[in-house]
């Protein structure tokens, strides 16, 4: 099992550098273009296509008015990033290297929807369950 996102498997955070192109905008992670699809303002893409750290991007994201669809549009974003990641090299070889092993992102800083609190142990595991499926997709070929 992959606990969390940490040592040989930080490689699966979503704030590890890849190319992501969303609404013909590049981005430098999927941490990038998913923070820049919570907002319509074209000056927080802008933000977040110039920003280099994604760190600093989930900070400020804290700050801009949400969109009025995110909370039904943010699954198809995120499931939209994902597979363009995990649909490039080294990437797509790292994960199906993992075989059929749990991917969990445990974390603690209590997010229960992405992934699961370390914690307490509670969490719907959002993100670790759309990476096994795009790795059972692979696998199939």
């Amino acid at each position: 099992m992959i606990k969390e996102f940490q040592k040989e498997y930080r490689w699966l955070s979503n704030f590890t550098p890849c190319n992501i192109i969303l609404n013909g905008k590049k981005y430098r992670s999927v941490e990038h273009a998913y923070m820049s699809a919570k907002s319509n303002n074209p000056n927080w893409k802008e933000i977040c296509q110039a920003t280099a750290k994604p760190g600093e991007v989930k900070r400020a994201s804290k700050y801009i008015k949400l969109r009025d669809d995110w909370e039904t549009k943010k699954i198809d974003v995120m499931w939209e990033c994902l597979c363009q990641k995990y649909n490039q090299e080294p990437f797509k070889s790292k994960l199906m290297a993992t075989g059929t092993k749990t991917i969990q992102e445990g974390n603690y800083w209590n997010d229960k929807f992405w992934g699961v609190c370390l914690k307490t142990g509670h969490g719907k595991n959002k993100l670790g369950r759309m990476i096994m499926k795009i790795r059972r997709d692979l696998l199939k070929g």
